[in-house]
Order: C-alpha cells, then structure tokens, then sequence
C-alpha cells in the first residue's frame, strides 16, 4: 500500500492507497514541536483502529507547505515504516507546465491539486482550497499552470475578528439562509458566510474574466468547501480527496518507469 502524507499549516491529512483506491485516511494536528516518535505514536494508533500495520506500507509521498515540521516527519518514515519518502519539490515530474513568475514560489499543495484536477475534470480550471489559507488557481486550456488568488481561510479570518473585537464571541460557522441577523451570534454567522460566498464568487467571476476561455470548470476542496459552496453561483464540484489523488497521481507518474 501507499502512504500519502499532505502537511498543512492546521492539519496533517495521510491517506492509504490500494491501487488507486483510497482504503483510508486520518487526519492529525500539525507541530513543529512533535519529534519523531510522538508522530510515530499518534500514527500507529490511529492505523491500529483500522488495522492496518506499518509493515504493509510499501512507498510514501509528502507534500508539504510547513518545512519546520519534515525533519521529524521524514525521520518517522524512514524509522517506523524503513522507507525514505518521496517528498513534492525540484525534480519531481507532475507534469504541469507552470507559469508562475517564480515557480518555486507555488505551494506544493497547490501543485499537487493541478495534478489530480486536470486528469480527473480537464481544463481550463479554477481549483478552490480552503485551507488555513484560502487559495484560487487557475489551470488555461492548455494545462498550464497561470496562478492564482490567495486569501486568509475562514477559521483565521473569524479568529482575528474574536481576538481584535472584545464584545464579539466566537460562533460556529455555518450556512445561512438570512444575511439580515437579528442577534449577534446570527449577525456574525452572517458576516462570515455570506462574506465568503461573496469572495468565493467574485474571485471566480474575475478570473474567468481576465481568462477569457469559455466553459471553465470550477472545483473546491478543503475542510470548509461544501459549507461555503452551499449558495456559491459559480461552484458546483466539491472533492475532498483531490489533494490526496494528486500525491497518488504524482507517484505513479515518478515510479512507472522504475
């Protein structure tokens, strides 16, 4: 089986290929602190629940956006499961051409996103990631890679509104049928989705503008994606597995001729 491993700023999301059938997946806080081993615990257990057991591993991939955190993660690989992982960067083939001023500047996430989004719903492309950040990249008709927006994710936005205002209490965030609120707490649910949607659908409105290509699908990802989509008028695909598939797309296409 195959370990993907994707290392973002909140979370840590692993899943475990059969094939190209993913079997399962967890997901885990991101520290910098953690050492090797305590990643090495929290994994193991989190495997013993589906019993799956690190012998069966054959290969990893990581791609991650947080570098203090892959001296221990890599070190967990290679003592716990005896592999040295394939990690996204210079040299890895993805098969994307990318057209960004300073290519090295795209988030791995971001690539690896491309990948699995223009093999499994073609191009032109607008993909859509909610992450700690929120981040819009978009993918022409020819498979290139052009950029992007990038904006704070929701929970980052809502936390600095709870922190900088004292009168203001944390709420859950949820969908919203009503943008007029008639408490605070509905006042600012309001806010944050109505909000998003607003930005969601902007973004997208203004990149296909400035494209120019017709007929370009629009997918979403990330933890927050189905909520915010929910009354979106541009997005209609939501896939939560997309940067998953992309690491297992990405290792296939490094080791077919190996």
């Amino acid at each position: 089986m195959l370990l993907v491993v994707d290392v973002g700023n909140t979370n840590i999301v692993l899943g475990v290929y059969e094939g190209k059938v993913l079997k399962n997946s967890f997901r885990v806080g991101t520290d910098i602190n953690k050492t090797s081993d305590e990643y090495g615990a929290v994994i193991a257990q989190l495997f013993l629940i589906d019993k799956i057991s690190f012998s069966s591993i054959k290969d990893v991939i990581i791609s991650s956006v947080v570098p203090e955190v892959m001296h221990s993660l890599e070190n967990f690989v290679i003592k716990y499961i005896g592999k040295t992982p394939m990690v996204i960067g210079p040299g890895i083939k993805t098969g994307i051409n990318i057209k960004y001023e300073n290519p090295s500047q795209v988030g791995a996430d971001r690539i690896v996103n491309a990948v699995a989004g223009v093999e499994k719903y073609g191009a032109p492309l607008i993909l859509i990631d909610f992450g700690t950040a929120t981040t819009f990249c978009y993918i022409n008709a020819k498979g290139e890679y052009l950029g992007g927006a990038i904006t704070p994710g929701v929970k980052i936005s809502s936390e600095a509104l709870f922190q900088r205002a004292s009168k203001l209490h944390k709420v859950e965030i949820v969908e919203m049928k009503n943008a007029i609120g008639r408490n605070t707490t509905t006042a600012i649910q309001a806010g944050i989705f109505f909000g998003y949607v607003g930005l969601v659908d902007n973004i997208v409105e203004k990149m296909i503008e400035e494209s120019g290509e017709q007929n370009v699908k629009v997918v979403a990802t990330g933890g927050l994606a189905s909520l915010i989509i929910s009354q979106t008028k541009n997005v209609r695909i939501v896939d939560k597995n997309l940067t998953l598939e992309g690491l297992r797309m990405i290792y296939e296409k490094n080791t077919q001729s190996i």
